[in-house]
């Protein structure tokens, strides 16, 4: 592979089984001998780590730029709280109050302060780590507990992905807010996963609106398929014009080695081709 290309793999809810299969086109990616790099950027709740295994190289803290108030400069004229579409400073009786939990880190107040009084000073919201996973690059991020903003971190994780050419895989969290949009930006493609359920289909169906509402060309992977109800995925997918690049079993044992930390194409050689043509297959629609 020549140019880097990015696939991102997102579901529209939690627990359909992102992870599990992200990690495995990874590790089918490092065997294949592709140059890639695996991003976690499920900041909340990283686990990628738990079955590719890095060796860690590399920690560092990620900030976000919040305001600092000089009283001596300040006139209280309240240009910085009008501008802060988050309440994040406000000017109550001429005295200026921030609350840097709340702050996105855009820099408008600074911007807009008429007497300079505004400057900014740096935030720790989490860490980025990076690795080596057997011949595949690692980086994952860890929001800081009880922080609410994961979206600049995210962009730090990809921003720092994006010094590796090759395939990277994004592990993008769940859902289809903002933290979602984030992890998203600058794929080429998009492998949704979903489970044969409402609950799954449902938010599948939202997942897939905000891609097509972006622009960015994907298709489903149904996991834990059963022949019972595999027909609603197959038919729901018809309806929206999606494609199913392939159906996983709802197989004991990978539940088994999940269990175990192990992967299914590490634990279960008879997976290894399925993953191996998965990511050809998502090669070959990310190059169109």
């Amino acid at each position: 592979m020549e140019a880097k290309i990015t696939i991102a793999v997102a579901s529209g809810k939690g627990g359909t089984g992102k992870t599990t299969v992200s990690a495995n086109l990874a590790r089918a990616a490092a065997e294949a001998g592709y140059k890639a790099t695996y991003l976690d950027c499920d900041v909340e709740e990283p686990n990628g780590h738990l079955f590719l295994k890095p060796h860690l190289e590399r920690r560092y803290p990620v900030t976000i730029p919040v305001p600092l108030v000089d009283e001596q400069k300040c006139t209280g004229c309240g240009a910085c709280g009008e501008i802060c579409q988050f309440s994040a400073i406000l000017c109550i009786n001429k005295t200026v109050l921030t609350f840097e939990k709340m702050c996105h880190g855009c820099g408008g107040c600074k911007l807009v302060c008429p007497t300079g009084a505004i400057t900014e000073q740096g935030r720790e919201i989490g860490i980025i780590e990076e690795g080596q996973a057997g011949g595949l690059g690692f980086l994952h991020g860890r929001l800081n507990v009880g922080e609410a903003m994961s979206p600049p971190l995210i962009r730090a994780v990809r921003s720092a992905g994006q010094k590796s050419g090759g395939l990277v895989i994004v592990d993008v969290p769940p859902g289809t807010s903002c933290p979602v949009i984030a992890a998203l930006r600058g794929a080429n493609y998009v492998l949704l996963v979903t489970e044969p359920t409402p609950f799954g289909l449902n938010d599948l169906g939202l997942a897939i609106d905000v891609l097509k509402e972006l622009g960015i060309p994907h298709g489903v992977v149904v996991n834990r398929s059963d022949p019972e109800f595999d027909h609603f995925a197959r038919d729901f997918c018809r309806e929206k014009g999606v494609r199913i690049l392939v159906e996983i079993p709802d197989d004991r044992r990978v539940a088994e080695a999940y269990s175990r930390g192990e992967l299914a194409y590490d634990a279960l050689p008879e997976y290894r081709d399925s993953f191996r043509e998965l990511l050809v297959s998502l090669e070959k629609e990310a190059r169109k």
